[in-house]
């Protein structure tokens, strides 16, 4: 990159511009997406100009970043958005670190840490390391530095600026239309706005020099030659194979107690939902979090063991892992408990987003632990941090592709259908991503009178409490979901004509046409 500099400030530059254009002013949308992959185009762009290819390895990293930075807009349900967020700045972020070396799939957990860790070190320097060096290599080459002469063009603007206000004073009186359209155009050079502008360049420059710091990281630091550990792990193996059997047997022992003592109130289901007074409510939510927390720290004791116990022969490599899967097939039939709690708690009360978050999570921390244990039988650990990894993503794309809050929509319909009540200002807190659901189970004639009334007074609730059209948003901010919504919610309008406010009380109170009143507002706790 330095025998072009000036490539690099200019596409950063305009990069920064891009990033006020699309986000002042505006709500989270499309604009996000749109930025991210500008920023990924002209990343490749400037590292391409300076004859630096990407590795083979890296470009995988490229379509799941479309794909999350696509999600940002395709779904409004807050924790599938959020993730989306993170998770295509924290891929390209692997991106800028790998980018000639590619090997982030050999990643150990402490490459992570330290590439991020350099990364955001280069953030704060790089950029201006790498105009000093220009510059010092400028002035030891003897290359004068080219002279810019400013004065001719302020001489021509001082010129041209009475001679365009009195041509720009004549069209105006000439024209209606385009007098308002120069007042528009001089209410941007208004004394009031200068604060504004300078807020807005600064941060332009500031964005314009972070780029320039990450595509020069990548440009310079990403080439991967050696990883941490690769050839010497990084903390030896000081913990005696006898002491570690001790640990683990004794953990395993104290889950086989529980799981032993617990197998009634495990699989029960129904029959022991009142044993020793225990509600409903209690049985499926006791404990519940501290099966998850054993979990999560079982995982991290397995990994603890496996890295700092010396094992000197086969033999003690084989009771190690028998002893790790011991401690995992316990672990996972915690899991199974956990999670039946879990169905129970939302056959007696329905799915709310946090039940149907932990559903998925559930399944994925269940995967991980058996490659885990996997992975410790093949001397494979260093590969936990891609299993990890791709754990998380999996999580994320589960949601993603569920549509969190049309899944909540279908299972509560259907239990409302069973006989269940139906929590209707629940239903109406979501997103829009639950609309076209929504709509489909009321135009549909295969679900009860009674139900779809029900879901009718959702809908008829959105229609009364919507307060932003998404046709009229600016296309920076559009958004899937609720364009979506606007067209599903205007689809059904006219067969809603049968609602009817209730009162004019807050909460909004809906009268279906069968004469049963629904609050819009007020329940559906997680």
């Amino acid at each position: 990159m330095k025998k072009n500099p000036n490539l690099l400030w200019i596409t950063v530059l305009v990069l920064g511009w891009l990033f006020d254009f699309l986000f002042w002013k505006q709500s989270i949308g499309v604009n996000f997406a749109i930025f991210a992959l500008l920023c990924l185009v002209g990343g490749f762009f400037i590292l391409w100009m300076d004859k630096q290819r990407p590795a083979r390895g890296t470009l995988w990293l490229v379509p799941f970043i479309v794909f999350f930075a696509a999600i940002t807009f395709i779904r409004a349900e807050p924790m599938t958005a959020f993730l989306g967020f993170v998770f295509t700045l924290f891929l390209m972020g692997i991106l800028a670190v790998t980018f000639l070396g590619g090997r982030w799939m050999q990643y150990g957990v402490v490459d992570y840490i330290y590439k991020f860790l350099q990364l955001g070190g280069s953030v704060i320097v790089r950029a201006g390391e790498f105009s000093a060096q220009v510059r010092n290599e400028r002035i030891e080459s003897g290359v004068p530095r080219p002279k810019v002469n400013l004065w001719p063009v302020a001489r021509g603007i001082l010129i041209a600026l009475p001679i365009v206000l009195i041509f720009g004073g004549l069209l105006a009186s000439a024209d209606v239309i385009f007098s308002n359209q120069l007042n528009s155009i001089l209410k941007l050079f208004s004394l009031e706005r200068f604060p504004q502008y300078i807020f807005r360049l600064i941060y332009i420059l500031v964005i314009a020099y972070l780029l320039a710091s990450v595509f020069l990281h990548a440009a310079t630091k990403s080439k991967d030659e050696k990883l941490i550990g690769e050839e010497k792990p990084l903390i030896s193996q000081f913990l005696g194979f006898t002491e570690s059997a001790i640990v683990l047997g004794s953990v395993i022992v104290l889950f086989a107690a529980f799981v032993f003592i617990q197998f009634k109130y495990f699989f029960g289901g129904h029959a022991n939902i009142h044993i020793d007074g225990f509600t409903y409510s209690e049985y499926a939510r006791r404990g519940f979090g501290e099966l998850v927390a054993v979990a999560f720290f079982s995982l991290l004791l397995l990994l603890g063991l496996s890295t700092i116990t010396r094992r000197e022969d086969e033999v003690h490599r084989r009771v190690f892992s028998g002893l790790g899967i011991g401690l995992v097939a316990l672990v996972l039939v915690m899991l199974v408990s956990a999670y039946q709690r879990l169905v129970l708690y939302e056959t007696a009360y329905g799915f709310s987003r946090l039940r149907t978050y932990t559903h998925v999570f559930l399944i994925w921390i269940g995967l991980l632990l058996i490659v885990t244990v996997v992975l410790e039988i093949f001397r494979r650990e260093r590969a936990f941090a891609l299993s990890a990894l791709l754990a998380s993503l999996g999580f994320a794309l589960s949601l993603s592709l569920l549509n969190v809050d049309g899944f909540i929509v279908r299972q509560n319909v259907n239990r409302a259908v069973q006989g269940a009540g139906l929590d209707v200002p629940y239903l109406v807190s979501l997103s829009t991503d639950s609309v076209p659901v929504l709509t489909d189970i009321y135009q549909s004639s295969s679900y009860p009178g009674l139900t779809r009334d029900a879901v009718g007074a959702v809908l008829f609730c959105r229609l009364q409490t919507k307060t932003n059209d998404s046709t009229d948003q600016d296309w920076r901010s559009f958004s899937f979901p609720s364009w979506k919504a606007d067209m599903d919610l205007k689809t059904v309008k006219s067969r809603l004509n049968g609602y009817q406010v209730n009162d004019d009380s807050w909460p909004i109170r809906i009268l279906t046409p069968g004469h049963v009143a629904y609050d819009c507002y007020g329940s559906g706790s997680d």
